[in-house]
């Protein structure tokens, strides 16, 4: 039987409640009385409960007293044995979960109130929007977007721990991929060894691996195929974990035999240019000048013609349907600072190759959390 590597304790409530309490003081700035959140990383994040997409839920957070969730039935004893609360008012199948929302606020006594919505969530469609209007004609409605995806920027010790498992996870994964990967094995079978590796370590979740290869392996976010790995394909593996909602990543490739000279060069001065901008990743540090590091030295090694694409985005507590999370981007004119303890997935590609790493801000610089050696693999 495999033994799973020791895992970070759960949040303590005290945790969420410090999470809570700097909410609150955001609310009482913006003067909103009640706040519904409904982005699931943010019910994760405050509520410690991430429910499926099939029906709307939320969780209805007041300036004081306690948060109550409005929550499906038949996920009733999954929000107890995940979540801090106790406070919550579960629907049936056959009702409406805005219409129930929206008698407990009114039966809260918030039915005139303030109420702050997230206008940028993926879960409060412009139907449900204009329901919950409709439903509370006397509440003022203040738009809520972006506060709660800023607040969860810097990380904790534990978000950190858990993102570190991810890591690992990413690692393990990533080896048994590329031992499994010589010719004459079929590219699903490369995936399958990348799943195990990563389910045996602890992952969570089931969408696990980026995998292309030969003629496809610079297409980052290419749909898996049914290729036969051949001499001289360069294999493109990205493994992204989910350990407690918290995600980490990496991107490595692979040569199917021995590499050509030209491939080592440009792998070496990808390696090379993107070590110089993690060194970089220091608190305080513009975005756009560690950005500049990366894109400027890649179209100066002539590795590329143009660089239209970010050079690394924000990780964290990551559910669906958004599989990246871009509230942090490097790009060329990127308007913000670093700051210690945020993370993020560091990436470039040139000559149908990538690499990547998930990087936490420190006071040295970036350090990789993902931890196996940055090279071509043949």
């Amino acid at each position: 039987m495999t033994q799973l590597p020791h895992f970070p304790p759960r949040f303590p409530v005290e945790e969420f409640r410090a999470r809570l309490s700097a909410l609150r003081t955001t609310m009482a700035r913006r003067n909103v009385d009640l706040l519904i959140v409904n982005q699931h990383e943010h019910m994760d994040y405050f509520a410690g409960y991430a429910p499926t997409a099939a029906m709307y839920q939320a969780v209805l957070i007041p300036l004081d007293g306690e948060p109550v969730a409005v929550i499906r039935a038949l996920d009733a004893s999954v929000f107890s044995e995940a979540s801090w609360l106790t406070d919550y008012v579960a629907f049936a199948d056959e009702e409406d979960p805005i219409e129930v929302a929206s008698e407990t606020i009114i039966n809260r006594g918030h039915g005139g109130s303030a109420i702050g919505v997230e206008r940028d969530s993926y879960f409060l469609t412009v139907n449900r929007a204009a329901a919950l209007e409709r439903f509370l004609p006397n509440a003022k409605f203040v738009d809520f977007s972006d506060i709660m995806w800023e607040m969860r920027q810097v990380k904790s010790p534990l978000e950190l721990a858990c993102l570190q498992v991810a890591a690992d996870i990413c690692d393990r994964a990533m080896m048994a991929g590329f031992d499994a990967a010589q010719a004459g094995v079929n590219e699903r079978e490369v995936l399958v060894a990348m799943i195990a590796a990563a389910l045996h370590n602890g992952a969570d979740n089931a969408q696990l691996v980026q995998l292309v290869s030969g003629p496809r392996s610079a297409s980052l976010h290419g749909a898996l195929g049914n290729r036969t790995l051949a001499e001289g394909d360069i294999v493109h593996a990205e493994p992204v974990p989910h350990f407690r909602g918290y995600t980490s990543r990496m991107m490595r490739p692979k040569s199917i035999g021995a590499p050509t000279d030209e491939q080592l060069g440009t792998a070496e001065t990808m390696i090379r240019i993107q070590d110089q901008q993690f060194s970089a990743m220091k608190p305080g540090a513009d975005a756009k000048e560690v950005d500049s590091i990366l894109r400027e030295g890649m179209l100066t090694a002539g590795l590329c013609d143009r660089y239209t694409n970010v050079t690394g985005y924000t990780l964290g507590l990551k559910y669906p349907p958004r599989t990246s999370d871009f509230t942090r981007v490097f790009l060329a004119d990127s308007d913000w600072k670093l700051e210690q303890n945020q993370v993020f997935h560091m990436y470039t590609g040139a000559g149908g190759m990538a690499f990547s790493e998930t990087v936490v801000v420190t006071l040295e610089g970036g350090k990789r959390l993902t931890q196996i050696e940055r090279k071509l693999f043949y």
